[in-house]
């Protein structure tokens, strides 16, 4: 079985975080360096990430994730939210939830979202954590995209934005322009709470013409305006405009990779 793929990109460096479920009941956390062309796969966790309640930092440099481990051993249980160095899961600040009713938390510049509490986030600079609000596509929204036009309305009873699958469009458009990216859908396995149903990229140009991404699990633009590409048989990929549906470089093949977790290195102990 192909491995279920996600990307969290950052917003001011070439990172994305990469969040993998599979096999099993395993996740994992990766590091893609988009502008050299490298992966590093971080940790495993034997238990689930939740990627549209996670986040990454506008550096690249740390990890908020939402994690149901049901072998933490700790006062905080089994579900919370944490802070961690890409690309690894362990935590140097955490939070109790209740149980998986949460939206999870992401990195905030300003105070327009409620704030994580208690503030402690070490020496973590010039960032605060903020709950996520209830909305589809809540990575998304973060970077860019936007409801496309035609796209069903949400409605004003639909408390946790979970009725509109899959009339719900949601577009990008390309760093320097030229073409959009768009996506149908909503509760697609591995990206909310519900296993049910599925998405679908295209790629649309200036002139009309609309490229359908075939076997694509995640798509997002990079910032110098290539498309990045997580394929369903488990492959990162970078695409051109000379041909968005096939590869221009295939970065990294992650299917055959197998639970191997290993500690976190020193460096990823400490804030400093």
């Amino acid at each position: 079985m192909e491995p279920r793929l996600f990307g969290l990109p950052a917003s001011d460096a070439d990172i994305v975080a990469v969040i993998r479920r599979g096999p099993a009941d395993w996740s994992a956390v990766g590091r893609w360096d988009v502008a050299g062309g490298s992966y590093e796969q971080g940790a495993w966790l034997r238990g689930r990430l939740y990627p549209q309640r996670c986040d990454l930092s506008p550096d690249g440099r740390w990890l908020c994730f939402f994690a149901l481990n049901p072998s933490a051993r700790w006062e905080l249980g089994w579900t919370y939210v944490g802070v961690s160095r890409l690309p690894w899961l362990y935590a140097l600040a955490a939070w109790r939830t209740d149980g998986t009713w949460t939206r999870g938390a992401h990195f905030a510049a300003d105070a327009a979202d409620p704030p994580v509490a208690p503030p402690d986030l070490g020496s973590l600079p010039s960032v605060a954590l903020a709950v996520t609000a209830a909305a589809s596509y809540a990575v998304e929204r973060r970077r860019g995209w936007t409801e496309a036009p035609g796209s069903t309305p949400r409605a004003a009873d639909d408390m946790w934005d979970e009725r509109r699958a899959p009339t719900l469009r949601m577009c990008k458009e390309r760093p320097g322009g030229g073409a959009r990216l768009e996506v149908t859908g909503v509760y697609a396995a591995f990206r909310s709470g519900a296993d049910t149903g599925d998405v679908a990229y295209r790629v649309v140009e200036r002139e009309g013409a609309a490229i359908e991404l075939r076997g694509v699990q995640w798509a997002e633009w990079s910032r110098d305006g290539r498309l990045l590409v997580a394929t369903r048989a488990g492959d990162l990929e970078t695409r051109t405009h000379d041909s968005w549906a096939t590869a221009a470089e295939t970065v990294a093949s992650l299917a055959a990779l197998q639970p191997a977790p290993v500690e976190a290195p020193p460096t990823a102990r400490s804030w400093g």
